[in-house]
């Protein structure tokens, strides 16, 4: 698949969408594509667009659904910060977000107090959270989760093999992509399609299970639709049911023979 292009539509942002290009090895463009795929970089943010009938797909920290995740989430109650061990105030784990995608499961971490990393080996996925990101670094309401808040762009399988042991989180977060079989949900997410058409799907998600294991110190929390396969390969310790998801957990303790580390 060719890489996908970034055309500025604001000549005082110019600057900016020179530097995106450059971070994730997008090519610029000078004028804007009449098919395809294609990010633009407008004057309120980046988004990927296509022809035809699907939306525009951003990734978004300050409004919208990431605001009233952030004012009315429900706090530590949420599954997703149940999954990932956070307790008291003061059991904050850190955690790698190997799927990062758009970054929303990320981002109710980081406003619960995690520090995470992000990790997105799709240049365009990452472009378009670092534009999120700066956004929300720039605004009062969400400086300080922002800042919470790191990227990397690059493969998790081998990002994960690369650290040392001092660096190691204590979570590592999974929520692989794959194909949607399930029509009447495709057709409710139409403003997904082109994203996942971009992405692509994580074919190889056993490996990043096994990378994620080696490299996490507590658990692995692998997020999947209620009724989605498990990754193949170590079945989970638990599971953590909710109405449309389930999170698969690995506990490390559990996985690991005594004196392995």
């Amino acid at each position: 698949m060719s890489a996908t292009p970034l055309y500025c539509a604001e000549s005082a942002r110019r600057d900016y969408a020179a530097r995106l290009a450059e971070r994730f090895n997008l090519p610029l463009l000078t004028r804007r594509p009449v098919e395809g795929y294609w990010l633009e970089l407008g004057p309120a943010r980046l988004e990927l667009l296509t022809t035809g009938k699907h939306g525009a797909v951003y990734a978004e920290f300050v409004e919208g659904a990431a605001k009233h995740r952030r004012e009315q989430g429900g706090g530590r109650g949420q599954p997703v910060a149940k999954a990932v061990g956070l307790k008291g105030a003061k059991d904050v784990p850190a955690v790698v977000d190997a799927t990062a995608g758009l970054g929303r499961d990320s981002f109710v971490l980081a406003t619960l107090g995690c520090n995470v990393t992000m990790v997105e080996r799709s240049p365009v996925a990452a472009a378009l959270l670092a534009d999120a990101l700066d956004r929300a670094g720039s605004h009062p309401d969400t400086h300080d989760i922002a800042a919470r808040m790191r990227l990397v762009h690059a493969n998790a399988i081998d990002w994960l093999a690369s650290l040392a042991d001092a660096d190691k989180p204590d979570v590592v977060f999974v929520d692989p992509m794959f194909p949607d079989t399930d029509k009447k949900s495709a057709a409710a997410k139409k403003d997904m399609q082109a994203f996942q058409q971009v992405i692509g799907d994580d074919m190889d998600s056993a490996a990043l299970l096994t990378a994620a294991i080696a490299a996490a110190r507590t658990r692995v929390v692998v997020k999947r639709p209620r009724l989605g396969a498990p990754i193949a390969g170590v079945k989970p310790s638990a599971i953590l049911d909710g109405k449309s998801t389930r999170f698969d957990l690995y506990v490390i303790k559990a996985l690991r023979p005594a004196g392995s580390d």
